[in-house]
């Protein structure tokens, strides 16, 4: 259906979240380690259960660590909403970028990806941030997206971050981590 009408797949956003309730993807700790950066097996022998408890200190904390991140991106794509996630770290890669020939392409790369109303990746920002970062890109610097990654950071950490600590995903997770110490 979508290569048909890909122009209604970015309008009904809404319901496709709504529809995602309805899928069977499932939010489970399997869904977690068919995407870790090391073999599954031998990452989780050397994530402990402190490291993983840690992450419900901070929203921080869990995007510093890798099989933090991992597990909340495996949370995210259970819910639809992963693009809050790649943003996010596509402005933190962003920061990194030292050639000025670079900047500007990458700039646009990521505003035609996340911020652009009706991107493929399109992020939930307001009419203002929106605005904002688009006269930022007239003149592209290291920190033209800081206003939209900031509202992105605080809709993740007081919406999904919660709802990622209750998940099925973050629970077994420490199961498996306390079962490994018994």
């Amino acid at each position: 259906l979508t290569p048909l009408l890909p122009h209604i797949d970015h309008r009904n956003r809404g319901m496709r979240t709504r529809l995602g309730c309805l899928s069977h993807k499932s939010d489970s700790y399997n869904d977690f380690t068919a995407i870790l950066p090391d073999k599954p097996n031998r990452a989780l022998k050397r994530l402990s259960t402190e490291e993983a408890t840690r992450w419900a200190d901070s929203f921080d904390i869990l995007l510093s660590h890798k099989y933090g991140l991992a597990a909340f991106r495996a949370f995210l794509k259970t819910e639809f909403s992963e693009e809050n996630l790649e943003f996010w770290l596509a402005c933190e890669d962003f920061k990194k970028t030292r050639s000025a020939a670079k900047l500007a392409s990458k700039a646009q790369r990521i505003f035609e990806e996340f911020i652009d109303v009706q991107a493929p990746r399109e992020v939930n920002i307001d009419f203002q941030t929106r605005e904002l970062t688009r006269r930022n890109m007239q003149e592209p610097s290291l920190s033209c997206f800081d206003q939209a990654q900031g509202k992105v950071h605080s809709l993740m950490e007081k919406d999904s971050y919660p709802r990622f600590l209750r998940s099925k995903i973050y629970t077994d997770l420490l199961s498996q981590t306390q079962r490994r110490l018994s």
